[in-house]
């Protein structure tokens, strides 16, 4: 196959992706307690979109529906996949930078951090709220942050970052901040269901304001991911080789690793701990579109958005009115998957 006929191929596929993204949010928000049609929930999204509402009415569909799908069921879903672009992003970004193929969105700390951040904010039962948010959310984002920061400075010998440094940083902040957060919760029992809840990753409370600030961050990081697809497949060659070339090594890899624990900050504040996503994700469109970041990047992103509103579906249908929180569909089925492809490597170089 000529190297036009596949990128042609791929352009073909990425097109049926978007559009099976677009498909999938409006048939996923007819699902749940509430029986809505799928034709009701094209003309309820389309009717509130600017310069579209003229021509589309909402009139005979029910008042309540309309409630449903425009306050509660696509802000979620907006939301789950803006969550699945931040962490399915930032998955290749950092398995790229650390050259590791376990290296996940929570490597530097980001998922202890604010985790701790949630914790502190559950325990000393801060109410607060800041332009719509909780305070629960805000310190997650800060706590998530501080940690970055901590580890980075850390990792950092003078002007140069050493990845194994921040890797080894951020393994040991995390398992710290764990520790910290299981003794806060012996001595505040009467927390531990409410912090467990927020550990297992939900998206539950999601609103509006939620999808308005977590949007310009996630999209505008996803936009540098992309625009740094050719740095990351020089980096791929080596250092040495990557200067030889002409790239700034350290420089990129700092842009790139403050651009990506913001993003991957913003998504887990939101929605607590979710696992597997930024893990599975890329190495799924790795092993079809190959390790080629400016194809590997696009494909994660819509790859992600998909993953995660199939699991936060999954999430608060299966066992109706129960919600499971969403961290737990996405190891139940990431966990096993991933074992899988370990397993299918492991045949593979068993059989060069």
């Amino acid at each position: 196959m000529t190297y036009i006929k596949k990128i042609q191929r791929y352009k073909t596929s990425f097109i049926f992706l978007i559009i099976l993204l677009f498909v999938l949010m409006f048939f996923v928000s007819t699902l749940g307690t509430a029986n809505i049609l799928f034709k009701e929930s094209v003309i309820i999204i389309f009717s509130k979109l600017p310069l579209v509402n003229r021509y589309i009415s909402s009139d005979g569909i029910s008042d309540s529906h309309i409630l449903i799908v425009t306050d509660i069921r696509f802000p979620r879903i907006l939301l789950s996949a803006l969550i699945g672009i931040a962490l399915s992003g930032t998955g290749v970004v950092f398995q790229s930078i650390f050259k590791n193929p376990m290296a996940d969105p929570y490597v530097l700390g980001v998922s202890s951090g604010a985790a701790f951040g949630a914790t502190l904010a559950i325990i000393f039962g801060f109410e607060a709220t800041f332009i719509g948010f909780s305070a629960i959310t805000i310190m997650a984002f800060v706590f998530a942050l501080l940690t970055t920061l901590l580890v980075y400075n850390i990792g950092s010998i003078g002007s140069r970052t050493s990845v194994v440094a921040l890797l080894l940083a951020g393994i040991a902040l995390s398992f710290l901040l764990s520790s910290l957060i299981s003794l806060l919760m012996t001595l505040h029992r009467e927390q531990i269901q409410k912090i467990v809840f927020w550990t297992m990753g939900s998206v539950s409370a999601a609103s509006w304001k939620h999808v308005i600030v977590s949007c310009p961050i996630i999209l505008v990081g996803s936009i540098f991911f992309i625009a740094f697809a050719r740095d990351l497949n020089i980096m791929l060659m080596g250092d040495e080789t990557a200067k030889n070339l002409g790239l700034e090594v350290e420089k990129s890899k700092k842009i790139l690793l403050v651009i990506a624990s913001i993003v991957a900050a913003s998504a887990v504040s939101v929605s607590g701990i979710i696992g597997f996503v930024g893990l599975i994700v890329p190495h799924i469109f790795r092993l079809i579109v190959g390790p080629d970041h400016r194809i590997l990047i696009p494909f994660s992103l819509v790859g992600g958005a998909i993953l995660m509103i199939i699991a936060d579906t999954l999430a608060r249908t299966l066992i109706q009115p129960t919600e499971i929180p969403v961290g737990v569909i996405t190891s139940l089925f990431g966990a096993p998957f991933f074992l899988f492809l370990l397993c299918r490597n492991k045949k593979n170089n068993s059989m060069r």
